[in-house]
């Protein structure tokens, strides 16, 4: 089975409305499409939306980068020669996160529909479903206080709630969300780098007792010798997020004394599958748990996150709700939500449907 085309679109996938966190208001999105299509009439899917405050990369960046580039590496390639694609891939577009993760997550899906099995069981399957949290952007409590109730009456028991405006008003928030939703959900917490490290520590002392799973990313992305100097009961709590973009960050921030007691990957960030797991193995040996999170994306990224997150036995959180709040998309299935417990479909490749 070889490569016989290799389509390439942007595609503005919309919000159903916009949100706000601590550095942007996000009220539109715009995804990079790749179509891998075979000779049989396979088609792997990909897709990019990489995130310019990240990885120093646009969706219109990306898109250019790829309808630029030279893929005659993979055009009329054998798909079996699989690990020899994905090397090129991530050779070919080193500088280029999401024309990285776009062509490696379509040659996943690929390769395995060729198989004839799920990603999940080519990558080896440990988990069969979990719960995800929904997120719920900065506003006023008020605010707050109905999305929660919305997200919760849609099932959902795990609320990721944006803050980083003053620490004052965060804790505020915090403790009125607690307060109004009860033991109803979990709440976790996303300071997107907005706290220092004495804010950081303020937050958790003024909220020990209500109950708070994890606080992505408090301080800045180049902090990393003031996420050291956490104590050991603020660094459990922190899950490294912007801070952890590819494998030698893992690597890095892994060394004693480690930065974090999580690690949030993104395909977004790391640029695909293949570096993905490379940074969970490192998170393994260092006895770091994972978060699984993402962008606002397609149901193809969403789905190839999960499956990557599936294959890992320290696996322990995702946060894979960034199709959910998308206007329109451009496949269907990869994935189930039911009471916010996401499971993947039994079906070879990612497991999505061109609409």
């Amino acid at each position: 089975m070889r490569i016989k085309e290799i389509n390439i679109r942007k595609e503005n996938l919309e919000l159903a409305k916009p949100y706000s966190i601590s550095y942007k208001t996000v009220d539109s999105v715009e995804n990079v499409i790749v179509e891998l299509v075979a000779d049989n009439g396979m088609v792997g899917m990909g897709v990019a939306n990489p995130s310019k405050y990240v990885v120093n990369e646009d969706v219109g960046e990306c898109y250019k980068t790829l309808t630029s580039s030279d893929l005659s590496f993979l055009k009329g390639s054998d798909v079996s020669c699989f690990y020899e694609l994905l090397n090129g891939i991530h050779t070919n577009f080193d500088s280029s996160a999401g024309c990285r993760v776009a062509l490696d997550v379509a040659l996943h899906d690929l390769f395995t529909q060729s198989l004839g099995v799920p990603l999940v069981h080519f990558l080896g399957a440990h988990h069969k479903s979990m719960a995800t949290s929904v997120t719920i952007g900065i506003m006023s409590i008020e605010e707050t206080h109905r999305e929660a109730d919305d997200f919760i009456k849609g099932g959902f028991k795990i609320l990721k709630v944006k803050l980083g405006k003053t620490i004052e008003e965060d804790i505020e928030r915090t403790i009125a969300l607690r307060k109004h939703i009860g033991n109803k959900a979990l709440i976790r917490i996303d300071a997107n780098q907005g706290w220092d490290f004495d804010e950081t520590i303020s937050y958790v002392s003024a909220t020990k007792d209500l109950d708070i799973e994890l606080i992505e990313q408090p301080l800045k992305q180049s902090a990393i010798a003031e996420y050291r100097k956490f104590p050991d009961y603020v660094k459990n709590l922190v899950a490294a997020d912007e801070s952890l973009v590819g494998p030698a960050d893992a690597f890095s921030l892994a060394n004693n004394p480690k930065a974090a007691g999580i690690y949030n990957i993104k395909l977004m960030k790391c640029g695909g599958i293949q570096p993905a797991r490379e940074i969970a193995t490192i998170a393994r040996q260092a006895g770091i748990d994972l978060m699984w999170g993402c962008n606002d994306e397609s149901i193809i990224s969403i789905a190839a996150g999960l499956h990557v997150a599936f294959s890992c036995p320290h696996t322990k959180y995702i946060d894979l709700d960034g199709s959910l709040d998308l206007a329109k998309d451009v496949v269907s299935g990869g994935f189930t939500i039911k009471e916010g417990m996401m499971s993947l479909i039994d079906k070879p490749g990612l497991g999505v449907k061109k609409l």
